[in-house]
């Protein structure tokens, strides 16, 4: 009987060991995924906030840029040549330097990504030479480059909607695969 007793008790203890050793692994397997999985999605939500980040600020440029179009447009009726000719310089300037950093921003935008969004961003950015093109013509005095100035608008502010709208959608397929865990 002390020999059954000594092998019953031997068959737990290996077993014990085992199902122990079983247990720590599977415990050991399901906090590494559960870290890879918490590492892969705070990644994501930081990707997603810094195209985010991007993002706005390229719209909140092209904001900027649209309203020294307003003043252009609004200057266009200043009866006073002299100062109509100087606001319209100082606006070239503004232009110039709104430009400037729509270009930064866009390339911002570039390195974020994705693909779709950097090319709306591009296109955006090209959006601008007309009104830019007119305004110089307004400035040298060309009669019809008011009209063009203002028949340049549209296209500029529908490449600002496109913008916003990739934008959006690349965010929400970013928020899309956080949810389901990469």
């Amino acid at each position: 009987m002390a020999d059954n007793t000594l092998w019953v008790g031997a068959l737990t203890a290996g077993t014990a060991v085992v199902a122990s050793w079983v247990t720590s692994r599977g415990t050991a397997r399901a906090a590494r995924i559960q870290a890879e999985t918490a590492a892969a999605s705070q990644l994501t939500d930081r990707i997603r906030a810094a195209r985010r980040i991007a993002y706005v600020d390229v719209i909140e440029q092209a904001q900027r840029m649209g309203d020294l179009y307003w003043k252009v447009t609004d200057t266009q009726d200043d009866p006073d040549a002299d100062n109509r000719l100087s606001t319209l310089k100082d606006l070239r300037i503004s232009l110039r330097d709104a430009y400037a950093m729509l270009r930064h921003r866009v390339w911002v935008v570039d390195l974020e990504g994705p693909q779709e969004v950097a090319a709306a961003a591009e296109r955006l950015r090209r959006a601008t030479s007309d009104n830019y093109r007119a305004l110089e013509a307004m400035i040298s005095g060309d009669a019809d480059a008011g009209r063009r100035f203002n028949e340049s608008y549209a296209p500029f502010w529908q490449a600002v909607l496109v913008f916003v709208s990739t934008a959006r959608e690349a965010l929400r397929d970013t928020a899309t695969t956080t949810s389901i865990g990469l």
